[in-house]
């Protein structure tokens, strides 16, 4: 771990979690038609330290994003195999 100004460094302890609220998915419309769904979920939560002034402790989280594909248009779905189209336009 890199050291940052005004921190105190601790031995990083995983630091049990629950989710007040489930995350939301973020809808995006693509110019072709597209609709993409993103999130992110927390997976661990770490306490690297404390703050030097205030002696508040410092975490890092660490999360993993998750994209759906919701809708594609018909037209720019290929049947497996095919080379033009569309896609490759």
């Amino acid at each position: 771990m890199a050291t940052q100004p005004n921190i105190v460094p601790t031995e990083p302890e995983v630091v049990e979690f629950e989710l007040e609220e489930e995350p939301k998915w973020i809808r995006l419309k693509l110019k072709d038609g597209t609709v993409l769904e993103l999130k992110n979920e927390i997976t661990t939560v770490v306490k690297v330290g404390y703050d030097a002034n205030t002696g508040i402790p410092v975490y890092t989280v660490q999360s993993a994003g998750i994209m759906r594909v919701k809708y594609v248009p018909k037209e720019l779905i290929r049947k497996p195999g095919q080379k033009s189209g569309p896609a490759y336009q």
